[in-house]
């Protein structure tokens, strides 16, 4: 399980509605068993149907993350016509098998997310609860 906060759904979620026709694309930052923030990036292909995080806010997002003593864990993208779950794009540019993967599908009219692991190609659910504990830092 991932330990994430309602603030951090709700923002994830926000900004996946906000670039709706387009996929949205942001990473996640935490520590080994919580997501405790969602750092929102531009989506530099542009489609709705691929993402690329845009660079100069990926580094943002490590610096950020850095400096809170935390990392990046993951990443976060939306499907805006299909299921909430990762595409065999998503699984053959999945970066690191330590990471979650949130995907928000926005295909039907109640949009849903579900997180991932994905390792050599393998991809298991990983359940999200409610994140007890926070540190001091700030929503993105």
């Amino acid at each position: 399980m991932v330990e994430m906060q309602t603030v951090t759904r709700d923002i994830i979620l926000a900004h996946c509605i906000q670039e709706y026709p387009l996929e949205a694309c942001g990473l996640l930052i935490g520590d080994e068993h919580r997501v405790l923030q969602a750092f929102p990036a531009r989506n530099e292909a542009r489609s709705a149907r691929v993402f690329v995080a845009d660079p100069q806010d990926v580094m943002h997002a490590r610096e950020s993350a850095v400096a809170q003593g935390l990392r990046v864990v993951g990443v976060y993208h939306s499907h805006t016509n299909s299921e909430a779950f990762p595409s065999p794009t998503d699984v053959a540019q999945a970066p690191d098998p330590s990471w979650w993967y949130v995907v928000v599908s926005l295909a039907r009219p109640l949009a849903e997310m579900r997180c991932f692991v994905i390792n050599g190609g393998q991809v298991v659910e990983v359940q999200i609860g409610e994140a007890m504990t926070l540190s001091s830092g700030s929503q993105s």
